[in-house]
This record gives structure tokens, sequence and C-alpha cells, in this order.
């Protein structure tokens, strides 16, 4: 009886053991970025904010990290390029360079431990190998997978495939239809499908997997290389495939209409692979690219470390690169997409360096640093080939953990404010001062400013000892007023603008406001002389310079108003024959005037003169001439009049009858030989009076936009392209160049 109580305690004991041993191994899983350890966090935050609708769950596996590499790296079952360098392959002696497979070899630790911490690929690229990929009617379509196969032979082809015998069998369905019902039969994500074919055959229909060609497994297909297990033998791996293609290599019955087997049509390959990918990996536990590589959740009871779809160690690195470029030209990266992260026990703090990383190129470090430029890329390894993790900008500080002493471009190690580890490109970093920028002060004598002035801004660093770090600089307005990097202001135009001073290492700064007042420094009138009739009304247009002027006011008056009139508007009125000298002048300084004579004379009948289309008579001014026919001889044949006709070009210079009439020529009518009248021409485009509209017009125009040499009124009239009544811009700029290039004639 006492060995009977012994032995039903000991059983007792050792069911209790074994039970709290799963307790300890069993996964679970909690959704969002908060249930992740706080080393994995930052990386997740950085993509919500780019992605809001990913969603994000952590597996903790409950398995120790050390326990999880010791069980992983045992010779064969993590392989690399033989032609890799010595850092990711297994180097100890009898087996280093061992080919486990044709040109494959033994990984080493290093990159079993590098391609196994899930925080080494918490990127928006890297991070598809934790994509979960059940199938989803919501997003997979047949637009996706197209866009997947993308660059491949597979593209928007129709399938075709050989019998065992050899014959060829054409389908009406293309690649994308097989795999979509395929997807949708085996549960599983089509562009996961998708995606793994591209991974596992290639971009071409003429891979021996797929060929139907194999001597000994013809009209044979498989397009994940399912069991295709590693063998020095020639293509020891497709045959290995072929073989499970042919009769699962020893299946059951059961098993093998289970799978579709035997793969002999393209359609049974493709949906007998997703029912196998699915039933033996996704549905049991392994629902990641990742988890298909590394074992380490188990939904099955079966343990774990052996069910590993892959030998490739860096496998799920790759096909994930694959999957996002699917996704980003599929336009569907910004949909609900679900990821599934491993957590392990007692990971190490910073995850393990890239086998491609020379450690000879760092040194280990603990400065503080800050970031010297704007949107800075901090990256996963220290090259521009590495996916970017987040960005800086100017004094966003870190902690520089190694530094970095390659030849030509160097790189640093560094550990951001919250947490994200990562590499950025050392000239984009300075090192924090041991006495740091507390305050800075601002003077300014006047902060009013004339346009044209400069002062110098008086700065003082606080405390004393950090005088000599740098500040920088900025105008929030420039083309109001601009600062140096000495603290020189200049005042360029009317107006406001904020001065922030800066300091470089961190993020204290001070600001002062200038306003720039802009004083009249002249008047021009758009008319020096004028001939006006009895009881005739002409519009006189002033303008201030500069054209900024804060006061631009002008008042107008005659000095004989019994003559000529002038209202506030500029509009003359004319009420008897004489002289008169109208006056404009300057609101802010009165001192500051323009004048123009007029010239009163007897009124004209209609009938005394009369001017034929397409001039335009507007008052006093004549438009409408065409700049193809603008010779005075062309002109005066327009103009019906016993009067006498008299043509002068700006200059009062009399023109020949073969001379061009352009801008600012006058059309004198005379009587007697006095003058009557007198008429301004405008030639829209022609800025110089010569009568042409040419690449001059273009110079005299910009040179008087530049403010170098300004141009007389008639000809900013002339220039003024739009007829908007605005000062010229660079908009009549181009609108004079594309009449010169024959592109749109200027209408006159």
């Amino acid at each position: 009886m006492k060995k009977i109580i012994f032995v039903s305690i000991l059983f007792l004991l050792m069911s209790v053991s074994l039970f709290l041993y799963f307790q300890v191994v069993a996964s679970s899983k909690l959704e969002g970025i908060d249930s992740f350890p706080a080393s994995y966090q930052p990386y997740l935050r950085e993509l919500a904010k780019k992605h809001p609708n990913w969603k994000f769950t952590a597996l903790y596996t409950n398995l120790d990290w050390n326990y999880v590499i010791n069980e992983e790296n045992v010779f064969g079952k993590n392989l690399v390029p033989k032609n890799y360098s010595d850092r990711w392959k297994n180097t100890t002696p009898g087996q280093y360079n061992i080919e486990v497979d044709a040109g494959w070899v033994d990984s080493s630790r290093q990159a079993v431990e590098y391609c196994m911490d899930p925080r080494n690929f918490l990127n928006e690229v890297r991070l598809f190998q934790f994509e979960g990929l059940s199938y989803d009617a919501h997003t997979n379509n047949l637009e996706g997978i197209e866009k997947i196969l993308y660059g491949t032979e597979f593209y928007n082809t129709r399938v075709s495939y050989l019998d065992s015998n050899g014959n060829t069998i054409s389908m009406n369905e293309k690649y994308a239809d097989l795999i979509l019902r395929g997807g949708q039969t085996s549960l599983v994500s089509p562009y996961h499908l998708s995606s793994r074919i591209k991974q596992e055959v290639g971009p071409f229909l003429s891979h021996s997997s797929i060929s139907g060609t194999v001597e000994g497994f013809k009209g044979l297909y498989n397009f994940y290389n399912i069991g295709a297990t590693s063998s020095a033998e020639p293509m020891g791996a497709i045959k290995n495939g072929l073989q499970y293609a042919k009769d699962g290599k020893g299946a059951s019955q059961a098993t093998k209409d289970k799978y579709l087997i035997p793969w002999n049509t393209k359609e049974r390959a493709i949906t007998g692979g997703a029912i196998f990918i699915g039933s033996s990996y996704i549905n049991v536990g392994q629902n990641t690219i990742y988890l298909q590589k590394f074992h380490v959740n188990d939904e099955s009871g079966n343990g774990l470390f052996w069910h590993q779809y892959m030998t490739n160690v860096l496998a799920p690195y790759s096909e994930s690169k694959s999957i996002f470029n699917g996704y980003s030209k599929s336009g569907i990266l910004d949909t609900s997409l679900s990821f599934i992260i491993p957590v392990y026990s007692n990971m190490p703090e910073i995850p393990t360096e890239s086998p491609n990383i020379n450690s000879n190129d760092f040194v280990q470090d603990n400065t503080k640093v800050y970031c010297t430029g704007n949107s800075v890329n901090v990256r996963t390894g220290p090259s521009t080939s590495y996916e970017v993790i987040t960005t800086l900008n100017q004094q966003d500080k870190m902690t520089r953990i190694k530094k970095g002493r390659q030849t030509g471009e160097r790189w640093d190690k560094v550990r951001l404010e919250n947490g994200i580890i990562g590499y950025i490109f050392a000239t984009y970093t300075a090192e924090m001062p041991a006495v740091q920028i507390e305050k800075i002060d601002l003077s300014l004598e006047n902060t009013t400013l004339q346009k044209g002035e400069t002062k110098q801004l008086q700065v003082t660093i606080l405390p004393q000892e950090a005088s000599n770090h740098k500040v920088n600089y900025q105008s929030n307005n420039p083309s109001v007023a601009s600062i140096d990097d000495k603290g020189k202001i200049q005042a360029i135009r009317s107006g406001e603008t904020t001065i922030t001073v800066k300091a470089e290492e961190n993020k204290v700064q001070n600001q002062i406001t200038i306003k720039v007042y802009s004083k009249v420094t002249g008047i021009s009138l758009d008319q020096s002389e004028i001939y006006m009739q009895v009881g005739d009304t002409f519009q006189i247009n002033g303008s201030i310079e500069p054209e900024d002027a804060d006061e631009p006011g002008i008042d107008y008056q005659s000095n004989n108003p019994q003559i000529a009139t002038i209202q506030e508007n500029g509009m003359v009125m004319a009420k008897q024959i004489g002289e008169v000298e109208l006056i404009a002048s300057s609101k802010e300084n009165p001192s500051i005037q323009a004048k123009c004579k007029v010239t009163v004379v007897r009124r004209m009948e209609e009938s005394e003169i009369h001017f034929d289309s397409p001039l335009v008579v507007n008052s006093l001014e004549i438009t409408g001439i065409d700049y193809k026919k603008n010779t005075v001889a062309d002109i005066l044949q327009k103009i019906t009049t016993n009067l006498e006709i008299e043509i002068v070009n700006h200059k009062n210079e009399i023109l020949k009858e073969t001379d061009l009439v352009g801008t600012g020529t006058k059309i004198q009518v005379k009587e007697d030989g006095k003058l009557l009248r007198q008429y301004s021409v405008i030639l829209y485009g022609d800025s110089n009076g010569d009568g042409k509209i040419n690449s001059v017009d273009l110079l005299v125009l910009q040179r008087h936009i530049l403010e170098i040499e300004p141009i007389e009124a008639i000809f900013r009239k002339a220039t003024n392209i739009n007829k908007n009544g605005k000062k010229p811009s660079s908009v009549d700029l181009l609108l004079i160049q594309r009449h010169i290039l024959g592109l749109q004639i200027i209408q006159q």
C-alpha cells in the first residue's frame, strides 16, 4: 500500500512539474503597442504614425532567448550562401564551409541572433515578415496579385503546362486567377502566396521546379518548393520537392487527397501547396513568415524548433521586402494590416548587429550628441542602402553608443531619447558641450528700420561660459528684412518680420519683431505734357516711389484752376484756352513733387479727324497698333483729316514715313502750326519705344522689375500685358517671351 501511495505521489509531482513546464512555455498574445516590452515600443510608434491602420500584436513566446538561440544554432538548421563573409558562416573546424546544400553552408551564431531578434526589423519594409497570413476577402483581389507578380513571367499571363506525356495543356485562366482561388480554398492570403512563389522559383516560368521537364518528374510542379530539403546531389533539393509533388514522399492517401497530390497540373500545385502551407503552418500557429522559418510558436502540441519551412536564415528578411514592394505597388499599404511579433524572455538590451556590419569600423562610446540638420534619416545600418527607421530635426538629442571610424562616409550608432537604436550619418551630428546655452537675450537700438538700413542685433549668451557656442539666425519674412550669420539685419522692404536666434546645441531661443518703414523717395506721373480741348477730361496717374512706400498718398493741385482743374483721383478737366501746371505732391513729404504741363486749345469737331480700325482712341491714348504694320506711313493711312499731322517719337524727334511707331510715339494734330491735340501711342510689349517687340524689351523690363533702371510711366503701361492696371511683373516678362517665340501673340 505504501508503495502504491509513493508511486501515486511521485506521479502527481511529475504531472504538476509537466503542467508547470507547459504553462511556462505556452505562448500568449496581447494586442496594442503598449503590450510590448519597452525596447519594441518606440519603433512601433514610428510605424503607427505613418500607417495608423496597422495593428500590432505581441506574441509572448515565454521562451528564454539563449535557449532559443541554442536550439536554432544547430548545424544545418540555418544556412547562408557559401560566398558570404565569414561573419555570416559557422567557422567551427570540421564544419566551416561544408556545403549542406549546393552552394549553401551553416550560418554563424551571430547570423541566427541577428535574424531572430524582431527588433532589428521593426521598420516599414522588413516588418512584413511578421504580417498575419490568413485570407482576407476585403483586401485580397486579382489586381493586387497582378501588381505583386509584375516584373515576372507570371504577370498577366495565361496558364499552360505539360502533362506527363509531354502534351501542352492551355488554360483560359491566368496565374493570378489560380493564386486567388488557391488562397480562397486554403484560407491563406493570395498576396502571401504570390510573394512566396516569387521567392521560391523566381521570375521565370522555366524554373526547374515548375517547368514540368525534369527527367523522372515530367509533368509535375512545385510552386512553393515544399519538401525541397537540402541534398548534396545535383538538383537534389529540386528533385526532393518534385518527389513530394509526385507522391508526398510516401504520405498516406488521406494526406495526398488533402493536399491534392499529385501536383500534375499547375492549378493542383498552386492550390494544393497553399493548402499544405495553410494547414501545415498558418493554421497551427506559424502564421507569419518569421514563424514559418523559426518554429518558436506551436499550437499543435508537437514541440518546437523542428517544423521549419526554409533553411535560408535570411528568408524572412528577403521575403519581407518582396511583400512590401508588392503591397506598395498595389496601393494597399495603408489598409488595415495585422502584424504578429514575437517576444522572448531575457532578451539582450541591444539587438545583435547584422554580420554585414564590421565591428572594427566602430569604437564603443557614450557621448551626448545632437542633430545639426533637418529631416535627417536614422537607418538600420551604416549606409543609405539600409531602411529608414525615423527622421530627426535640428537639435534633437541622442547618445552616440558607437563612434564610426570608417574611411570615407562615417556613420555613428546612436540611441535616441525615445529608445530607438540606429545609425546616423556623422556629418549631421555634433557633441553636446559641457556648458550649454541656457538663455539668449536680444536687443536692438530701434526695432523700426528704414528701408535699405542695416543694423547689428546685439546677442547676449548666458551663462557667459557658453558665449562661444554656435547660434543660428533666421528671419521668418526675409523679403522684408534678412539677417546674416553674424546677426547683421538688412531692411529690404516695408513690412514686419520676426527674427529668431536659436542655439544649435539645444532648443533655447529668443525672438524680436522688426518693422521696416519705406519712405517716399519720388513721384512720377504717366504724362509730363498734354494737350486738351476745352471741355475735355483726362486721367493722369501718379505713382509713388518706391512701390512699397508706407504712405502712398498723393495730393494734386492746379496752379490755375480757371484754365484746368484736377481732382483727388487725378482726373483733369479743361475749362478754357490757356496753359496750366499740374502738381502732384507726396502726402508724407510735400517737397517731393512731379509736374505736368497742360495746354488747353480750342475744341475740335468729331468730323475734323477720324481714325480707322484697328486703331483705338481712348481719350488721349492710341492703342490697337498692328505690330507688323506700324510704320509712320501705315499709321497715316488710317488717319482722315484736313488738319496737319506730325508724328514724333518719345524723344520728340520727328519720324520719317519709314520709321516705326512704338510706345511713347506722339501723334500731333496741328492747325496753322499750333498744336490742337496730342495722342500718345501704346504698343503693348514695346518697353523702349523702338516699335519692336524683341529680347531688348525683355531686358529693359527685367531691369525695371529688379529696380536697376526704372522705366517711364508710358512704358510701364505698355509692359502691363494683362492690362489690369498693376505694375509690370515676371508674368508680363513671360508673356513677352511667349510672344517673341510665337507661342502666344500679345493682343494690342
